[in-house]
């Protein structure tokens, strides 16, 4: 049953993904990888406000841990895509761009989900 969790958890995220994507990449600017920077960002805070609320507080079942958090936010954010883009401006000359995404996206990833597992613990004690 958690294959089947994770498939369709999976692939709401995957259309989640590609919907923010058009959303942003219409928005932006094309040099810079908005789009990816924004799920990933967005998907680590999602990921540390359910750690709390499936893992920690045990708020829904542990089943939901299946679809939500390695199907939907699996497939919804992606370290393949970040290395892609963080190359791909790299080999075009943009070296300093390449380096702020790079440092910019583990940056913001990590207190993202710090700022939402606080957040979530704050609000549910």
């Amino acid at each position: 049953m958690n294959w089947i969790a994770v498939a369709i958890g999976g692939a709401l995220g995957a259309m989640a993904r590609y919907g923010v994507s058009m959303l942003v990449f219409d928005a932006a600017s094309h040099k810079f990888p908005y789009a990816t920077l924004t799920v990933n960002v967005l998907g680590s805070f999602l990921m540390g406000t359910l750690f709390v609320v499936i893992v920690e507080k045990a708020m829904l079942p542990p089943e939901m841990r299946s679809i939500l958090m390695v199907g939907f936010l699996g497939a919804f954010t992606t370290f393949s895509t970040f290395s892609l883009d963080a190359l791909g401006l790299w080999q075009n000359g943009h070296l300093v761009l390449a380096l702020v995404y790079a440092l910019g996206t583990v940056v913001l990833c990590l207190a993202a989900v710090s700022v939402a597992a606080w957040l979530t613990r704050l609000f549910l004690i």
